[in-house]
């Protein structure tokens, strides 16, 4: 079957907003993290959960989106709407980080100016196809899976996700799904209550502690909003988006559980949320409808830009946190230039969806028809 007689469903717009509330925390929680000390002190404190939430999110929407597509739909078909999706905004985040990366160099990564150009751009070239670069290319020194623009990382996640889902998981039971998500809802905790830091932040190296972090953060929620999709029924929620959005930033701004002396205490928490209070909110948020058009004019603004912002905002950060560490800066005093920071990567996000992402995936869409 040609790709293009697959015509894309409607969207569940709540979630598409939920998933640009999630993504501007992240944007405000990396802002944050330039002034912190630790992860004790950091603001917005769990919004690395975020990335949990969008995997969670994402193993829903598949769900939705090309369970019942099987018997039409090739495997072969199915990445190909998967890489039409992902795959251009990827590339231009490893421009975008490429473009500003020597704009980066600062006390935390004094080499940036030593790193010749032809081993930027071979850095940036191997980042378009996602697979991870080898130690002897960590051209910044944080031993990241993509040194040009960090959170590729979890779409490296999101695509082995995919191919679990397409080439096994589409045909579990519900009981075997069931089994699959308990198992990996099993090791989530394990590896929350057992971190060295109390808390599931990592997965963004191929070291092998590292690649742990990221295989578990990625198996129980995806498979889990997969279960979601599969046995859930709906119910008439009102407001949903102004409740669900309230509970999705109220669970990552929470502030550090248990402190210094009981770090367990906030691995129980990310746990906790993962595992329970995510899934109620996608319930939720997927049971609400949309009634004003204003609502529905942010749902959809919010969800367009979420995937970009998510995916272009960390060349920028890496420019604040540089700036922040050279200066000493505290947040107090870098507020106006935070908020900059802000608006530019919602900035770059709404231009890159608009002349670049829509504008490329309609070509290539035009092209394979």
């Amino acid at each position: 079957m040609n790709i293009s007689t697959l015509k894309s469903k409607p969207h569940y717009p709540i979630l598409d907003g939920l998933r640009g509330v999630a993504a501007l925390m992240v944007v405000t929680f990396h802002i944050f993290e330039a002034h912190a000390t630790s992860h004790l002190d950091q603001i917005i404190n769990h919004g690395y959960l975020a990335v949990d939430f969008f995997f969670l999110l994402s193993g829903f929407v598949i769900g939705y989106a090309y369970d019942d597509r099987w018997d039409t739909m090739s495997i072969g078909n199915f990445f190909k709407r998967r890489l039409i999706r992902l795959q251009p905004m990827v590339i231009m985040g490893m421009i975008i980080g490429a473009l500003l990366f020597y704009f980066q160099d600062s006390i935390l990564w004094p080499t940036i100016h030593d790193v010749p150009v032809w081993k930027m751009l071979l850095v940036m070239f191997i980042g378009f196809t996602l697979i991870p670069v080898p130690p002897s290319l960590d051209i910044r020194g944080w031993t990241e899976l993509h040194p040009l623009n960090g959170p590729g990382w979890s779409l490296f996640y999101e695509y082995i996700a995919n191919i679990l889902y397409a080439l096994f998981v589409r045909k579990f039971s519900k009981t075997a799904l069931s089994i699959l998500v308990f198992l990996a809802g099993c090791a989530l905790i394990h590896l929350a209550v057992t971190s060295p830091n109390g808390d599931i932040i990592g997965g963004w190296s191929l070291e092998p502690t590292q690649m742990h972090i990221g295989f578990a953060r990625m198996m129980y929620p995806f498979f889990a909003g997969l279960l979601l999709f599969r046995i859930g029924k709906l119910i008439h929620v009102k407001n949903a988006f102004f409740w669900c959005s309230l509970l999705v930033i109220t669970a990552l701004a929470m502030p550090r559980i248990g402190g210094s002396e009981h770090l367990w205490l906030n691995g129980i928490y990310d746990s906790a949320v993962v595992i329970l209070f995510f899934p109620l909110i996608i319930f939720l948020a997927a049971s609400g409808e949309i009634k004003s058009k204003f609502s529905s004019r942010v749902c959809k603004f919010f969800g367009d830009i979420s995937y970009p912002i998510y995916i272009t905002h960390y060349p920028i950060i890496y420019i604040y946190t540089g700036w922040v560490a050279d200066n000493k800066i505290p947040f107090s005093e870098a507020f106006p230039v935070s908020i900059l920071v802000l608006l530019s990567c919602v900035a770059l996000a709404y231009i890159c969806l608009k002349l670049y992402d829509i504008p490329v995936r309609q070509w290539i869409n035009k092209k394979i028809s």
